[in-house]
């Protein structure tokens, strides 16, 4: 329950169709070319509901008029890599761009604490998005979804790691459902990884074995990672 409430809330961002989407296990999303996805990674403080009710007010109608619309969003249960450990994904849609990024200029000029809400409600909120290709995607809560991210140290070492990361995927029997480059973080919600993959396995035992695999690769060309499993 709390994390359904988390999710409705989130990012103005948060009126997340969690609720109405929850009977069906396979998650479908699409974009058309132009469209944005806004990709967050939320932990919500103790005792921030009654905060909440607030910022639904004060913050919400001008997201919704540009454009704003959430999508299915997942809890996060293991953490398998790196130190980041959110208790939500939560995806949403923006017609265009310039939409995103205009409600990021405007928003304080309307709800002048705005940054103050968000602070005093997540302790973690992370935001990255997205200007999509035309796409349709599927995630299946009936399956074992992991979501992996990559910060490059160099670039072509690390587009052979990438590479050799795919092969070892594919031959363990991962499903590349979506892989996103070219992401923007706002000022003081950074989290820009240069490659964000979610990968589908049919359980967990398939996974790890290409997790040990994965932890034995040469990641020279690797700043930083992290991954987690969603459902």
């Amino acid at each position: 329950m709390k994390f359904l409430k988390c999710a409705l809330l989130a990012v103005i961002v948060c009126s997340c169709n969690y609720n109405t989407s929850a009977q069906s296990k396979i998650k479908s999303y699409t974009f058309k070319k132009g469209e944005v996805l806004d990709i967050l990674l939320l932990s919500q403080k103790p005792k921030a509901d009654s905060l909440f009710k607030n910022y639904v007010k004060t913050a919400f109608p001008l997201a919704i008029k540009m454009s704003y619309k959430g999508l299915p969003g997942f809890k996060v249960e293991n953490y398998t890599q790196g130190n980041l450990q959110p208790q939500s994904l939560i995806l949403g849609k923006w017609n265009s761009k310039e939409k995103r990024e205009k409600f990021i200029t405007d928003i304080e000029n309307v709800v002048p604490d705005f940054q103050q809400q968000r602070r005093d409600i997540w302790s973690l909120f992370n935001l990255t998005y997205y200007e999509m290709p035309e796409i349709t995607f599927e995630i299946n809560k009936d399956k074992y979804n992991v979501v992996t991210a990559y910060w490059q140290k160099e670039g072509k070492s690390f587009t052979q790691f990438k590479k050799k990361w795919l092969q070892k995927s594919s031959n363990k029997g991962g499903k590349t459902i979506l892989e996103l480059t070219n992401g923007k973080s706002p000022l003081g919600y950074y989290y820009q990884p240069d490659y964000f993959v979610i990968t589908q396995w049919e359980n967990k035992t398939d996974f790890e074995a290409f997790h040990k695999e994965n932890l034995i690769m040469n990641h020279e060309g690797v700043l930083h990672m992290n991954q987690f499993v969603i459902n």
